[in-house]
């Protein structure tokens, strides 16, 4: 009994959940730290994921990703935009939700929200929007992947798409398998090279003179990971691996722990439903596209 509870808060659905108990308790008095090492360890984590693949098959499986990336991020944004009027939400707050849905959650948020000269409270509710429908992918979509008996590939190509964060999407993919979690991983990092696309367009369309891009450059040194681990496997790779997992558990904690009252409180009921929306549409869509198709 104490192994399974052990092993269940060790695991990045426990690891996430025991965070939120303790931000919704007793609080973190370090939450501002915590939120600069959660990123930090998050992309160290995701680099150190990519010591433990093949490089051709990070090529095979962003390959296999890129038209239901470039198809779901148009689409999300569209029907954002669209739900958003009909909901009479402001259009700042709107678009950050879209954005966070349609490429990598906060990170998206993050890299767009200073173009378009969001307040702190769009901010809060969005990033709150996301967090809320992150942790609830984060359990749910590993008991959908088993009850429609998803291959591997299925499932990693489908939490890449449809989960907004990394963190979650890595964490969910994990918890379904070694295979799903190389390729979740992979999907998901070519999707969030379209923050810098997208941060141009949001300039061009909020017309923004000058807009600072943000490029998410530990994508780049996860490919040169690869590349080392591809020509030169030796055994210590694995290690860094096994040391990439922990940290991505540990982040999922920190993310966790990150949470507080006042950010729940902050969002608002229509943003809620936008997101909510948005997420079932590109959760259910891209299900059926990947269960028919890959």
């Amino acid at each position: 009994m104490i192994r399974a509870v052990f092993e269940f808060f060790t695991s990045p659905p426990g690891a996430l959940l025991l965070g939120i108990v303790i931000a919704l308790t007793v609080g973190n008095p370090f939450a501002k730290k915590s939120a600069k090492l959660t990123k930090y360890l998050l992309q160290a984590s995701v680099v150190g994921l990519g010591f433990g693949m093949d490089l051709q098959k990070v090529v095979a499986a962003g390959r296999t990703g890129i038209l239901f990336t470039i198809a779901t991020i148009i689409g999300t944004l569209a029907l954002g935009f669209v739900i958003g009027r009909a909901l009479k939400i402001a259009r700042t707050t709107s678009h950050l939700i879209s954005s966070g849905t349609a490429i990598c959650g906060g990170s998206a948020i993050a890299a767009v929200g200073p173009v378009l000269n969001a307040s702190d409270e769009e901010m809060s509710v969005s990033l709150g929007t996301v967090f809320i429908l992150n942790s609830i992918a984060l359990f749910v979509f590993p008991v959908i992947g088993h009850h429609f008996a998803m291959t591997q590939t299925q499932f990693g190509v489908w939490s890449a798409i449809a989960i907004h964060d990394t963190s979650s999407v890595v964490g969910a993919a994990k918890s379904y398998g070694a295979e799903a979690l190389q390729i979740a991983t992979t999907v998901k990092l070519t999707r969030a090279l379209w923050i810098v696309p997208l941060t141009l367009g949001t300039a061009a369309a909020f017309r923004r003179k000058s807009a600072k891009i943000t490029i998410p450059w530990f994508i780049l040194w996860f490919l040169v990971a690869s590349l080392i681990r591809t020509y030169v496997n030796v055994p210590a790779w694995g290690y860094a691996v096994s040391a990439a997992k922990i940290g991505l558990t540990i982040t999922l904690f920190l993310i966790g722990a990150g949470l507080s009252r006042k950010s729940l409180a902050a969002v608002g009921v229509k943003p809620l439903v936008l997101g909510v929306l948005l997420w079932i549409a590109i959760s259910t869509v891209s299900l059926y596209a990947v269960l028919h198709t890959v």
